[in-house]
């Protein structure tokens, strides 16, 4: 599988990871305590929804598209709604969907740093162009999972978001021991991290997997199920983990992800605490 966020920015699991990103920015930027963010697959940051890519997909029309033309969207997905407006000099038109770097670097404040890795030259020069020039931010090319755990300062306030392809078997063994290994660097570290949702039984296994490399550290897991878990060959809804939640979230995340879901058939909005 050769993954190309170009083909699926914008869709519904985009809407999902970004409310819930922004939402958390919000919460750990509220007092002056500088924050230091690590992205393990940053991508290329800025994505042109009019590109051949996209057009091919047709995912954003069901996501970024919708929401934006929406009466009914709820507050919680508010940020992201005023983040895309910004992205697109202000028009509520989205012919350009903002990646996670181009969100971070926008909150960035003085004295908070983002380093943004990401493996595939030709992205990482593309994020370079986006984001490489602003205040606090650094962008690496190479592997996010060997790079990220090193790169954090155990006395700061961290914040992790893994956001893998999983174009590769090892993928989810991976997240759970980068979770392991920075939690043990650096203990207080909190975690955004996303996956698609295929089977309930890959899903299982993985928190299953996570909660065994970081306990005892509390979670609170984000599910969005667009339709029944039940064709590993099909991506059939989005989750995120997060690791050591700041409090208040779960109410934002359960608004932004019923949203989301609302009209499918199979359609399901979970939000619950693991460990």
């Amino acid at each position: 599988m050769n993954y190309r966020h170009a083909f699926h920015a914008g869709n519904f699991a985009d809407l999902v990871k970004h409310a819930a990103l922004l939402h958390l920015l919000d919460v750990m930027q509220a007092d002056a305590i500088p924050l230091q963010i690590i992205d393990t697959h940053a991508g290329s940051g800025l994505y042109d929804l009019r590109g051949p890519q996209a057009q091919r997909s047709g995912e954003a029309q069901a996501g970024v598209m919708r929401m934006m033309a929406a009466t009914d969207r709820p507050g919680a997905l508010d940020n992201l709604v005023q983040a895309v407006r910004a992205a697109n000099g202000g028009s509520a038109e989205p012919w350009l969907y903002p990646g996670s770097p181009w969100l971070i670097a926008r909150a960035l404040r003085p004295g908070d740093t983002y380093l943004a890795c990401e493996m595939q030259p030709q992205e990482h020069a593309r994020l370079a162009e986006v984001v490489g020039d602003r205040p606090g931010v650094s962008t690496l090319c190479g592997d996010g999972f060997s790079h990220a755990a090193n790169a954090l300062d155990p006395a700061a306030r961290n914040l992790v978001l893994i956001d893998p392809p999983f174009e590769k078997a090892d993928d989810y063994d991976r997240i759970a021991v980068l979770a392991s290994e920075a939690l043990a660097l650096a203990p207080g570290t909190t975690f955004l991290i996303w996956l698609p949702l295929k089977d309930l039984e890959t899903f299982d296994a993985f928190l299953r997997d996570l909660e065994d490399a970081c306990e005892p550290a509390p979670m609170l897991v984000v599910e969005a199920r667009m339709r029944a878990l039940g064709d590993p060959m099909t991506m059939n809804g989005c989750a995120l983990v997060l690791i050591h939640p700041p409090e208040g979230l779960a109410p934002q995340l359960q608004a932004a992800a019923e949203w989301v879901t609302a009209g499918e058939a199979g359609g399901q909005a979970r939000v619950w605490s693991l460990g």
